[in-house]
């Protein structure tokens, strides 16, 4: 049986079981640590081009960060030593900066976390690197679309198989693999907390959504087979079949009457191209 607590001002915050329900000031803290996310994602939209290295993109979101009155929270998170995952190609996710180089037709998933005010704002965003082809181009957007899909049914009363179900049959429709090895995740004050949000699933199952819940959506899609195998550096998952992956991600908040999503891009840089 799911278990679910309040959260007042007063408690001490932790990982739990139980799936905590925020109020005002949770909503509020979401707002503004979700709102440093998507404009340093924005304001990488320039930089991500042909030439550049990861690590010079991971710098800029250091930089941003900080001086947006935050601090990456992936910065030491069990040993990780970089402000920000870029995953290229048929990385799925948790893509380590480094020297690689960006080249033409690349697609690029940057996923950021920002910790402001003991909030964290979790999103991530693809990225076109040059002349992609219009294989990669598709994917990223049935992508987009099987987020969009998920969050529609991010309401009271609904539960979180309603999100699995509309990602994985968007996605399955267009015979693309829907990534089951990570899932989204409850965040607030903590980083990563209950519920786990799969991406797949039947309508009707898994925990009923209810005002005051957070929690991160973010599929990842691969062109060829759902399979992943992770890398020896303990974090890069890449698909079996080095086929391409694709991901985006939104931190919501399940209000009275449906979901506010935090993460939502100032500029209106929803999806690429930009």
């Amino acid at each position: 049986m799911t278990e679910y607590v309040n959260v007042t001002a007063d408690m001490q915050q932790a990982r739990s079981h139980a799936i905590k329900l925020h109020g005002p000031e949770g909503f509020d803290g979401m707002r503004k640590a979700g709102r440093l996310a998507a404009e340093i994602l924005d304001a990488l939209v320039p930089h991500v081009v042909p030439g550049v290295t990861t690590q010079e993109l991971d710098d800029i979101v250091r930089t941003m960060t900080i001086a947006g009155g935050g601090v990456p929270a992936t910065l030491g998170y069990r040993g990780y030593t970089h402000s920000c995952c870029i995953s290229i190609n048929h990385v799925v996710c948790h893509g380590i900066p480094g020297d690689r180089v960006l080249k033409d037709g690349d697609i690029v998933n940057i996923d950021v976390t920002p910790l402001l005010g003991g909030w964290h704002g979790d999103t991530s965003r693809m990225y076109l690197v040059g002349d992609v082809p219009i294989k990669a181009r598709r994917l990223v957007d049935v992508t987009y679309e099987c987020l969009m899909l998920g969050i529609e049914q991010a309401k009271p009363g609904n539960h979180l198989g309603d999100i699995s179900h509309a990602i994985q049959r968007h996605a399955e429709k267009h015979r693309y693999g829907v990534v089951r090895d990570f899932c989204g995740h409850g965040l607030g004050q903590v980083f990563h907390d209950a519920p786990e949000v799969v991406h797949v699933g039947r309508p009707g199952t898994g925990p009923e959504l209810r005002p005051g819940m957070f929690f991160t959506i973010e599929p990842m899609i691969n062109i060829g087979r759902p399979d992943v195998k992770l890398l020896d550096d303990g974090w890069t998952a890449v698909t079996r079949d080095r086929s391409l992956s694709a991901q985006f991600e939104h931190s919501i908040g399940i209000t009275e009457t449906g979901c506010e999503i935090f993460t939502t891009s100032p500029k209106g840089l929803h999806q690429p191209p930009y």
